[in-house]
Formats: C-alpha cells, sequence, structure tokens
C-alpha cells in the first residue's frame, strides 16, 4: 500500500495567512500610490491655473523668485543694462535663492521661440524700441543681438532657443537684429521657424539714417574716406553709389518686398523712428497693440533729454536718477556737404514713394 506524505495543517495555515497579507500589502501600496498622484496632479493643475491667470507684473513686482542663468533670485526690480539703461525682469541682488522645493520648480519659466522680432532697420531707432519695450512686464525681450538668421543659422533652432530669455505663459518672447531687414535669405528661414512670427521694423529719413550709419562707421575707423566720397561713384556726374552698405540699407521699398513675399503685411508692423523721438509713448502704444498686450508703458514713463535730443526714461522707483541710453547714442552727425544731402534727396525720393505705396504710410521724409 503506498505511503502519502501529509503536509501539516499548521504550516498550511500559516502560509495562507502570510499570502493573504502579502496581498493587502502590495495593494495598500498601490492605494497609496495612486493617491499621491492624484493628488499631486490636482495640486499641479490648481497651481498652474493660478500662476496663468496673474499678470506677469505680479511676478515681477512682488517678490517672486525669477531665473538668471539657470540661478533662481528674488526680489525684481529694475537695473541698469550694460548702457546705463534701466532694463525690467533682471534680479537686484547678487545673493541666489536656493531650490527648496518642488513649488520653485513650477514657478520656473521656459525657453521659447521667440513671437516677434525687432527686424531692423540699422541706426533706425531699434535699442530704444527694445528698451522701452522691456519695461513692459509681459515681454520677454534678448538684450543682445544673436544674428541667428543672418550669420548663425548653421546652429539650428535648438541653439537659438538656448538663446532666449525664460518667459511665463502670455509673456512674448522676442529679440532684434536689425540686420535681418536687409539680408536676401532672412525672410524664409524666419517663415520656416514660424507662419505666425510678428515682425517690427523702426524706419527712419534714409538720408538722415545714413549719415549717422556713417559716424558711427568713422568712430571707430576715423580713417576711412569722407561720406561724399563714398556716396557717390562719380561725384562729378553726381552718380550715387547705391550698394554703399550706409545708402543700400535705405533702399527700404527692395527690402520689405522680399519680406512680403513669405509674410502678409498685416504680420509687418512698422515705427516710426522721427514718431519713437518725438512721440515715444504714442509710438509704444501701437507696437503694444500690434503685439496683443495691455498698454502699460505710457507717456508717464518717459522724459524729453535736451542734451541727448531724444526720449530718456524717468527715474523708476529705487532710483535717485533718469536713466538715457548709452553714450554711444545721440552721437552729433558728421558735417555732411548740403549740396551731397540734397542729391541724396532726390536719389530717395522715387523709393520712398514707393514705401509709402507699399505700406500704406506716408512718413513724410523730404
Amino acid at each position: 500500500m503506498a505511503a502519502f506524505h501529509h503536509s501539516n495543517p499548521t504550516d498550511r495555515d500559516i502560509r495562507r495567512v502570510l499570502q493573504k497579507l502579502l496581498i493587502m500589502l502590495s495593494l495598500g501600496i498601490i492605494c497609496v500610490s495612486l493617491f499621491y498622484f492624484l493628488a499631486g496632479c490636482c495640486e499641479s493643475d490648481i497651481r498652474e491655473n493660478s500662476i496663468s491667470q496673474r499678470p506677469a507684473s505680479e511676478f515681477l513686482l512682488s517678490g517672486w523668485y525669477h531665473d538668471r542663468n539657470g540661478t533662481l533670485y528674488k526680489d525684481v526690480v529694475m537695473v541698469q543694462n550694460e548702457d546705463g539703461y534701466p532694463v525690467a525682469g533682471e534680479r537686484s541682488t547678487i545673493t541666489p535663492v536656493l531650490e527648496t522645493n518642488n513649488s520653485v520648480k513650477d514657478l520656473m519659466a521656459t525657453r521659447r521661440l521667440p513671437q516677434a522680432l525687432i527686424i531692423g532697420v540699422k541706426k533706425g531707432g531699434t535699442r530704444a524700441l527694445l528698451e522701452f519695450l522691456r519695461l513692459h512686464p509681459d515681454i520677454r525681450a534678448l538684450g543682445s543681438e544673436p544674428h541667428f538668421f543672418d550669420r548663425h543659422y548653421a546652429r539650428g533652432l535648438d541653439w537659438y532657443r538656448s538663446m532666449m530669455p525664460r518667459a511665463l505663459d502670455g509673456q512674448v518672447v522676442m529679440e532684434k537684429t536689425p540686420r535681418y531687414f536687409v539680408t536676401v535669405e532672412t525672410p524664409g528661414r524666419v517663415h520656416s521657424m514660424s507662419h505666425d512670427v510678428k515682425l517690427i521694423v523702426v524706419v527712419r529719413d534714409p538720408v538722415t539714417r545714413a549719415i549717422s550709419d556713417y559716424t558711427q562707421i568713422i568712430s571707430k575707423t576715423p580713417h576711412i574716406p569722407t561720406f561724399e566720397t563714398l556716396a557717390f561713384k562719380n561725384r562729378t556726374n553726381g552718380e550715387i553709389d547705391s550698394l554703399w552698405s550706409p545708402l543700400w540699407i535705405g533702399l527700404y521699398a527692395q527690402h520689405l518686398e522680399r519680406w512680403l513675399a513669405w509674410f502678409p503685411r498685416a504680420q509687418i508692423h512698422l515705427v516710426s523712428g522721427e514718431g519713437l523721438i518725438s512721440d515715444p509713448a504714442g509710438e509704444l502704444g501701437k507696437v503694444q497693440d500690434f503685439l496683443g498686450l495691455q498698454r502699460i508703458v505710457t507717456d508717464k514713463h518717459f522724459y524729453f533729454n535736451k542734451t541727448k535730443g531724444f526720449p530718456c526714461l524717468k527715474k523708476p522707483e529705487g532710483s535717485s536718477k533718469p536713466h538715457c541710453l548709452g553714450k554711444t547714442k545721440g552721437r552729433t552727425h558728421a558735417s555732411i556737404d548740403p549740396e551731397v544731402i540734397r542729391r541724396l534727396r532726390e536719389f530717395y525720393r522715387p523709393h520712398n514713394q514707393r514705401f509709402y505705396q507699399m505700406t500704406g504710410q506716408n512718413f513724410g521724409w523730404q
């Protein structure tokens, strides 16, 4: 008769109890994990909604943390940039605030490709426009000129994005590089990045602009030929050298035509360089409208500096004196033969008229 081995009933009961405990423990861990996951999502949604519904100005004026080169700083106020000009949204202390919890990470803004570009023109007033716009709490603008679409395009969009300042949802990211307007390849490259990007061009009387351009050139290379010599192919018969860069840049209609081949007129906003001097608040108001922003930068921010000959910002809170653009702005122009100026005005007249017709705006240049 075969013998059968029977396990101890007590051992069998113990195993069953242990299996049940293991199952209950596993279910408990799963339930707790699920609870924390759902609670975290809800908390994140509440926090993100509360952030997105608050104007960016609150973050700048109420002591929220601000990121600069990957380090968090607190107490954001106006400070000066390298030109001695006030810049909104920069750190006010040199003491970093250490990141202590995940809620601080949620406040961190992200780097995005720009939604607006100041594409020109050189010596038209682009630096002044950029610095005035940077007063707006919903604008995050790169201070330097990245020259991505004209010089560094081969580096790719990831590199370009890494150059941008961090921004919160609802803030407009922008940069300015005046050379974009006159570079042949740039319109198509910008269009490849974004079909909806908003483009801003500051234009100025092309004769005055050319003299200002030449004044800047001789400040760096004082031994070049005179303006009168460079402006003509043949001084005797008065033939203008339209390919000389200071004069070529002023052929606005020719350059704008390339942009209109890629972008509708409604996506291009023209700023009067003269208006930026005589009525900065008016020009800034139209730019803010174009960008879809509230008119926060107004006439209360400006005063006219008679010495420099252009508007400066009234002293910001916490500062004892007003702020103007740096020494390189507002230079006394080189003295040019009046007859040369007359010939240049004749040369530009048909080009200006064509530009007025293309844009639907008459800038009143002589």
